[in-house]
């Protein structure tokens, strides 16, 4: 198993409120690369809200997603790099692919291309972007990874959709990749994104918050899916990100979670008990989180993705990340 990093890149994200600074977010990334991290994760958003987290109200802003993968790239040397998840409305396919492709070769093979459909209705209207039904989202999803993914190809694309049309669609140079970058669906996992990712995709990836079961019930649905489709099963690569707190032992972890209500934007973890914040998420010690990545390799996940807060795409405190670092990430390789 894989374990990747969920980059702080917002401004709540970032440990005694330090400002979303481009300095912090190249930093953030090459010590999560010193560290050993597979992989570096970056999500796309024109800016976020936290209220729908307990935090307070305001908007926070962002680097653009492909740009700040570019030059993270440049900076870089080793880790892999990907997108969580590039949202499908927002740009045309074309676009997609050619900065894709720039990236991929920039990077010597070193991007992940998560792609979804989108769901914060905030920025799609601040924008103009039309919002429409999560059956129009997930239309539009449907036919950009099916054009992305004909582009990362050897010959040109015909595509007349609802929502892509191309006519000799010409993609040069081809990634460094061979098929181009991996493409993750991003989503919950209902059978119409399992079909998509068993059509188009490269493999399936969740986050924050999943039960084993519930994760393995999907999984299963994914195999079958698959097995229908004539995929092999063991072609579709999983993917899962958690929210994670880890200690040296009881008390250490106990402590960490004091320090991480501290942290929590707007005090929305007051309240909460450390048994309330564990569920569905990677929490516990050292002995503990390495048991809990064995079951979740024997279902099959292959790469893990830790987001080392209480918030997405944000780092409260980078001992942690260090802890995780020495003693998880070994274990993680063994299994």
């Amino acid at each position: 198993m894989r374990i990747g990093l969920a980059l702080p890149h917002y401004g709540f994200s970032f440990p005694g409120s330090e400002p979303l600074t481009w300095p912090g977010l190249l930093d953030a990334t090459t010590r999560a690369e010193a560290l050993g991290f597979d992989s570096a994760w970056i999500s796309d958003h024109f800016f976020l809200d936290i209220e729908r987290y307990g935090g307070p109200p305001g908007l926070s802003g962002t680097p653009e997603l492909f740009t700040a993968l570019a030059a993270l790239a440049a900076s870089t040397r080793l880790i892999r790099l990907g997108t969580l998840v590039a949202c499908a409305p927002f740009r045309h396919p074309a676009h997609v692919a050619k900065m894709a492709t720039a990236i991929d070769l920039l990077s010597g093979g070193r991007l992940e291309l998560g792609i979804g459909g989108g769901w914060y209705q905030r920025e799609f209207e601040a924008f103009a972007y039309r919002f429409g039904t999560t059956g129009d989202r997930f239309a539009a999803l449907e036919e950009q990874v099916q054009a992305v993914r004909a582009l990362f190809g050897e010959e040109p694309v015909d595509l007349d959709g609802r929502f892509v049309r191309l006519s000799g669609a010409f993609n040069r140079p081809l990634p460094a990749q061979r098929g181009g970058p991996p493409i993750w669906i991003g989503g919950k996992g209902g059978d119409r994104l399992l079909r998509l990712v068993v059509r188009h995709g490269s493999g399936w990836n969740t986050v924050w918050r999943w039960s084993l079961r519930d994760y393995a019930a999907r999984v299963e649905a994914l195999r079958r899916l698959s097995a229908a489709a004539g995929r092999d099963p063991r072609s579709i690569r999983l993917s899962l990100g958690l929210y994670s707190l880890v200690g040296e032992d009881e008390a250490d972890l106990r402590e960490r979670f004091r320090a991480m209500q501290r942290w929590m934007p707007g005090a929305a973890l007051d309240g909460t008990t450390i048994e309330e914040f564990a569920t569905n998420t990677l929490t516990g010690t050292v002995e503990d989180c390495a048991g809990q990545l064995a079951r979740w390799a024997e279902v099959g996940v292959e790469e893990f993705i830790v987001s080392a807060a209480p918030l997405p795409f944000a780092v409260c405190d980078w001992s942690m990340v260090e802890l995780i670092a020495n003693r998880l990430i070994p274990e993680a390789h063994s299994l």
